[in-house]
């Protein structure tokens, strides 16, 4: 293959984390902050009496000793806290039509909105608005729905507990059980496999348990951006030498080495540290098969010598490993190969450092979940650590890594669109009201009713939904056959551009600014990966004097929509207090709510299998087994190679900082396609061609992406694009059936050298 100079497309050398981390923080201080602000700024970050950082939701440690924010918390906190204001002025210059050629990250970066609008078709422009008359016209617009069912409320991550709470209550006064939500589009998997395995729909372990740990099994994700806290955590464990095997299908350089900005001697000697102790290059799609293989070698360690399983454990606290042993011993190991693309000697490996190991973690991201068959993946896991007994002790457990600083919390505090009989229970004796005994719209559901034309109205607490969601040509549909949608926001995206009938921006205040209400300042809170709830308190002065809190504006739609309402909806937006007392009645794990946020890195709610209580059926934890080894099983077309989408360094979410994938050599640009060289060769393609991308579904071959190829140190099979660019080429109906959850890690694609 012939070598190709191209733009924006040359090696980086230097370790994550370092110097490199340190000059994009200090540009994106002076890109977004005025200098002076911003130290002070950073330095509240994740600290008491200071505001969470409104990224990642990886915990901090209560101590004050260091910087508790990372290159990419920085970028969240300063495109938060910029200078620059989107006011009615620039609405004046700039018609929707014409914003829509914008990008994403200039939609973004015009900076924060100031005043509550409207959108005025005769313009084609958004124009202010009064925060009592768009109230009212959102009271009007939901009083004319013919059924409640009508209205979707979805939630992003971002929302604290107090927010989310009153938003659960409003919905579901007026009726309805629809909460889309981010989490239906990464972690819901999570939420849903690990109940029904061990009890509970989160993570077990604490960062107490990475200082105990002595093996830590890393799988589908990328710490280094997506959740950058992790990094420290792991290069602590690297340094005492915990084995840390990472399993993905592209070298990261954050699971590779990383230079700890606060390590003098690190950036001292422009020296850094080994993260992984041995990199996996699994194929798309592969990881369910890479398990079974470890589970298979480590069955025949443990018939050769007895000790690699723990069968004790088992005995007293698990059903179903007689079926499990058997799902295991049906499968053979030439099928486990194909299927992951590593070797039997690779997976032996692992089992024999896993076996070794005192106490493991097994820590997951999105590639594992975002799959047709997510939900048994994320069971695979559990059944790995379930048969050496890695619950319930210090230093092992299971440890999925979420998003959005929030996240977790949203669902915890009653953002879900199952039915729950017990928290049902709980609002109808605090409230007066009984929710509707009706299973609500997921993400996916709320876009199909959308595309339909049945939902009439969206409220959306944050996010970017229409950008979030796959299949975004019908996104853009649904949202256009809206009678109504209301934004709650800090900044301009994409999704305020899709307008049906009507739609309406209102703009909030941000995690970094004081919230005042009637009895003074106020502190929300939110709780992190490892269920730590604590609080948050922001200090800058808000952008602007129109700005509200999200719970004083839901309390202001709720009023206006509930004429017979049952909530003091004002009295509670007067001290959040107020709004934590209720949640304490409706969810009795928050005992003591408003005392023990007091406490310096707040309290942790209770997780039953560290304790090894299983909250399932049968009382004890459960083997389920995957049958076969295909995550995403189907039809597809001939020669599809597997793609997997992406978030760059300069990105978290769908919000795009800039252009730039520092770690993996991408300078701005956004246009590429990653593939392995010998899939290039395959392809009669080489490096830097330009290749048309189509869906590998049946009938789907229409959805279709342009992009440059580049060579990339990738598993073969597979092939990698950026997220949300890629989103169309994964179909509404492509998830999985158990959470609802896209399948954006392996979708087949079909790819042509472009003409």
């Amino acid at each position: 293959m012939k070598s190709r100079n191209l733009t924006g497309i040359h090696r980086y050398d230097a370790p994550a984390g370092g110097w490199g981390a340190l000059k994009a923080t200090a540009q994106a201080v002076a890109d977004q902050m005025r200098l002076a602000e911003a130290p002070v700024l950073l330095l509240r970050t994740n600290k008491p009496d200071g505001f969470d950082c409104p990224g990642c939701a990886w915990p901090d440690k209560a101590h004050t000793s260091t910087f508790q924010f990372c290159e990419n918390g920085a970028k969240a906190v300063t495109w938060e806290a910029t200078k620059k204001r989107v006011t009615p002025e620039f609405f004046a210059a700039h018609t929707v039509t014409e914003l829509q050629t914008w990008s994403d990250h200039d939609l973004e970066d015009a900076g924060r909105l100031t005043h509550p609008l409207i959108y005025d078709a005769a313009s084609d422009t958004y124009r202010p608005i009064e925060w009592d008359a768009a109230f009212a016209r959102i009271g009007s617009a939901m009083a004319s729905v013919p059924e409640p069912d009508m209205v979707e409320f979805y939630t992003s991550g971002r929302a604290s507990n107090e927010a989310a709470f009153l938003f659960s209550l409003y919905a579901r006064e007026f009726g309805t059980n629809n909460f889309p939500d981010c989490s239906n589009m990464c972690h819901e998997a999570t939420s849903v496999g690990l109940p029904q395995t061990i009890g509970i729909g989160k993570g077990t372990v604490s960062l107490d348990d990475f200082d105990a740990c002595d093996l830590i099994i890393s799988m589908g994700h990328n710490p280094g951006t997506n959740h950058p806290r992790m990094m420290g955590t792991l290069h602590e464990c690297a340094r005492r030498g915990v084995p840390i095997i990472v399993f993905n299908p592209l070298r990261e350089r954050a699971l590779e080495r990383f230079a700890d900005p606060q390590n003098a001697i690190e950036m001292g000697t422009l020296g850094s540290t080994r993260i992984a102790s041995t990199y996996y290059q699994v194929r798309v799609g592969g990881d369910a098969a890479a398990l079974k293989g470890i589970m298979k070698a480590l069955l025949a360690a443990d018939r050769r010598a007895p000790g690699a399983i723990d069968h004790a454990f088992i005995a007293e606290h698990t059903n179903g490993f007689d079926a499990y042993i058997e799902d295991l011993d049906n499968t053979a190991w030439a099928d486990i190969e194909q299927a992951c693309g590593l070797t039997q000697a690779d997976l032996e490996q692992v089992a024999a450092a896993y076996a070794r190991s005192k106490a493991a973690i097994v820590t997951y991201g999105m590639g594992i979940t975002q799959h047709a068959r997510g939900t048994q993946n994320v069971q695979q896991i559990a059944a790995l650590l379930l048969m050496r007994g890695n619950f319930g002790r210090p230093g092992a457990g299971i440890c999925p890594l979420r998003g959005h600083s929030n996240v977790q919390g949203n669902r915890t505090v009653g953002i879900t669109e199952k039915i729950d009989p017990v928290m049902f229970d709980n609002i109808e004796k605090t409230f007066g009201f009984r929710p509707p005994e009706r299973h609500g719209h997921d993400a996916v559901d709320a876009m199909k009713a959308m595309v339909s034309g049945y939902t009439r109205v969206l409220i959306c607490l944050g996010g970017n939904l229409a950008m979030a969601l796959s299949d975004t040509e019908q996104c853009e549909a649904g949202m256009r056959r809206l009678e109504l949608a209301v934004h709650m926001n800090t900044k301009l995206n994409r999704s305020h551009l899709m307008i049906g009938r009507d739609a309406i921006i209102l703009p909030v205040l941000g995690r970094t600014e004081s919230d005042v209400q009637a009895t003074g300042a106020q502190s929300v809170t939110v709780e992190d990966s490892m269920s730590m709830v604590h609080a948050s308190r922001g200090k800058l002065a808000p952008a602007s004097e129109h700005l509200r809190s999200e719970p004083a504006i839901i309390a202001g739609m709720a009023a206006a929509t509930l004429p017979n309402t049952r909530v003091q909806w004002h009295y509670l937006v007067e001290d959040y207090g107020r709004i934590r007392d209720l949640i304490e009645k409706v969810y009795p794990d928050f005992q003591g709510y408003n005392e023990r946020i007091l406490k310096p890195g707040g309290f942790r709610l209770p997780l039953p299998p560290t304790e090894r209580i299983w909250k399932t059926k049968s009382g004890k934890a459960e083997f389920l087994p995957f049958k076969g080894l295909q995550e995403d099983p189907g039809a597809v077309e001939s020669g599809s190679l597997k793609l997997t989408t992406l978030r760059s360094h300069d990105q978290y979410n769908t919000t795009i900082y800039g252009l730039d994938d520092r770690y993996r050599g991408v300078f701005g640009r956004r246009d590429v396609l990653f593939m392995n060289a010998a899939d290039l060769a395959r392809h009669g393609l080489e490096h830097g061609d330009a290749v048309d991308i189509s869906t590998g579904l049946p009938g789907e071959s229409h959805r279709r992406l342009r992009l440059t190829a580049i060579a990339y140190d990738i598993a073969p099979g597979s092939v990698g694009a950026y997220y949300p660019e890629a989103n169309n080429l994964c179909p509404l109906d492509y998830q999985d059936k158990q959470s609802g959850t896209p399948s954006y890690k392996s979708i087949p694609v079909v790819i042509r050298k472009a003409a």
